[in-house]
């Protein structure tokens, strides 16, 4: 695939408007997952998506060849993440302070009352799962997403980053660690000791508009079901458990084939 986005974006340099379409095709689904991994809000993903995609297209004259098109991908996505003022303006300045505290507003303390709709349950746990990356900064939000969901190589993360290799692995290692931390003490995914659960949060997070019964945001057919994901966890160590659950997300596709829309755009036919 490295090697068909290649030839792609070379014959798309030559003035190839179907190579142009077809890369961007080839390239959306992967932009607009990280993006949602990063920004978690399906409109700002999408937003995000869009803009990204119109940068690679117009900056793809500056693609030497001298790295994969796909690291030199990345570095036009994360670059537009780290430095784009209206995804600064739209920081949360969440906590894991404040997200435990979230998380801990409206639990149902009788557990003889169980929630059994496991759609909205697994709604539930992936956006929850999701959202807790927000409580990063974005520069080790953005590591952890490329070192640990995207699982890219150091050298290759580091690059796509501009750093040093030994920068980007402390910077994930900070990253891993808040996140292991918290999710073992507060998810009860991971510690069925901890107050919230899935079960006992969800009526809240229905009440406070966290989670939509008609319509689901997260969940699609690629996602690890909420018991498959239970028995997964089980009996394994805590910061496994923890990536098990920062993985068992879907593979967030693009809502729109922005091929063509995107070449108009940077034709300036929107």
């Amino acid at each position: 695939m490295t090697n068909n986005l290649n030839i792609l974006a070379m014959e798309a340099q030559r003035g190839s408007q179907s190579a142009l379409e077809d890369l961007v095709r080839a390239i959306q689904d992967r932009v607009h997952h990280m993006a949602m991994r990063v920004l978690v809000n399906p409109d700002d993903a999408l937003e995000a998506t869009q803009e990204i995609l119109i940068l690679v297209v117009t900056k793809l004259s500056t693609f030497r060849g001298d790295s994969a098109f796909n690291t030199w991908l990345y570095r036009v996505a994360t670059n537009y993440l780290l430095t784009a003022k209206k995804i600064a303006d739209r920081n949360l300045n969440l906590s894991f302070e404040i997200f435990a505290a979230d998380l801990e507003n409206g639990l149902l303390t009788d557990d003889s009352l169980p929630v059994d709709d496991v759609v909205l349950l697994n709604e539930l746990r992936i956006s929850c799962t999701m959202a807790m990356l927000l409580c990063l900064d974005m520069n080790h939000r953005i590591a952890y997403v490329l070192g640990d969901i995207l699982e890219f190589e150091q050298s290759e993360a580091a690059e796509i980053l501009g750093i040093s290799k030994d920068n980007f692995r402390k910077r994930l290692s900070r990253a891993r660690k808040s996140v292991v931390a918290f999710t073992s003490q507060r998810c009860g995914l991971a510690n069925e000791n901890a107050k919230c659960s899935c079960p006992r949060r969800l009526p809240a997070a229905i009440a406070q508009g966290r989670v939509n019964v008609d319509r689901q945001r997260y969940t699609s057919d690629t996602a690890p079901q909420f018991t498959a994901v239970i028995e997964q966890v089980k009996g394994i160590a805590a910061e496994l458990k923890v990536l098990k659950l920062q993985t068992a997300t879907p593979h967030f596709s693009s809502p729109q084939d922005l091929g063509a829309r995107i070449a108009q755009i940077v034709q300036g036919n929107p």
